[in-house]
């Protein structure tokens, strides 16, 4: 991989990340575009998201700042019971970290996936936009999200380690679907992430997954500043758009990608 490709390939995954379009799936398609193959690990595609988590630090930085004060209060808050509601999301993708990596790291490498995923994406979209209308009545939970819907939601980003099924398109219309609120969810979609994406980053460092990798320091480094720099922008737009935007539109993108993706694969 050449450090051109790096960028582009960075910029793909730091503009779809945030955007409901499944980060993954574009990284795909992107590789088959540019011709670069696929290493046989996930390093790039891990270093690429890392750049975006640290994005969500920084837009969501006096969030987070608030969240660690009141934690170390060493008592129960509102901040340390949002909090446990994250940790309880990520239940279900360590699970599949845990037990299911190989596998999942063998569906990087057939766009049939991709496509057949990003219409699910498309279709889970759609669905969300319905469906949300009539589910998003108040629910009195602290922080605006009950522990159920935590949950709930945490299969939906465990489901969304498939290439072409958008992480975030999956949280949000998941937790939609389940009656949160559209503020709530997009913050909540955002920071659950966060573990387990730096996570993940630190275990190919300390495993030597990092200098095992085919692909070269200077793509990885610049791979990395261009999602970094893009995720930041992608990140307050997708805000935005979820408060006020209808996910139908990113549905139909979905759809006709994943269209195009199953003729031409």
């Amino acid at each position: 991989m050449s450090w051109l490709e790096a960028l582009i390939l960075g910029l793909v995954q730091g503009l779809t990340e945030f955007l409901p379009v499944s980060s993954s799936g574009h990284l795909a398609i992107g590789r088959e575009l540019l011709g670069v193959e696929a290493s046989g690990d996930l390093v790039f595609e891990v270093t690429v998201h890392a750049a975006t988590v640290l994005s969500t630090i920084v837009v969501f930085r006096k969030q987070i700042w608030k969240l660690l004060q009141g934690l170390f209060k060493f008592k129960m808050n509102d901040e340390t019971d949002y909090i446990l509601k994250i940790v309880v999301s990520m239940i279900p993708v360590f699970v599949v970290g845990m037990f299911f990596k190989d596998y999942v790291e063998d569906l990087f490498s057939s766009l049939m996936v991709v496509g057949v995923a990003l219409l699910v994406t498309a279709l889970l979209l759609f669905f969300s936009d319905f469906a949300s209308k009539k589910a998003q009545a108040e629910n009195g939970a602290r922080n605006g999200i009950k522990w159920w819907q935590a949950f709930v939601v945490g299969i939906g980003q465990a489901m969304a380690v498939i290439p072409g099924l958008s992480r975030s398109g999956t949280t949000i219309s998941t937790g939609l679907i389940c009656g949160v609120k559209r503020d709530v969810m997009a913050q909540f979609s955002f920071l659950m992430v966060l573990v387990p994406i730096l996570g993940e980053a630190f275990l190919d460092i300390v495993g030597g997954d990092m200098a095992a990798s085919s692909i070269g320091l200077l793509p990885l480094v610049v791979g990395f500043l261009a999602a970094f720099v893009s995720g930041l922008f992608a990140c307050s737009v997708m805000i935005a758009l979820v408060r006020r935007a209808r996910l139908s539109w990113f549905a139909l993108y979905c759809a006709i990608v994943g269209i195009l993706v199953l003729v031409f694969a």
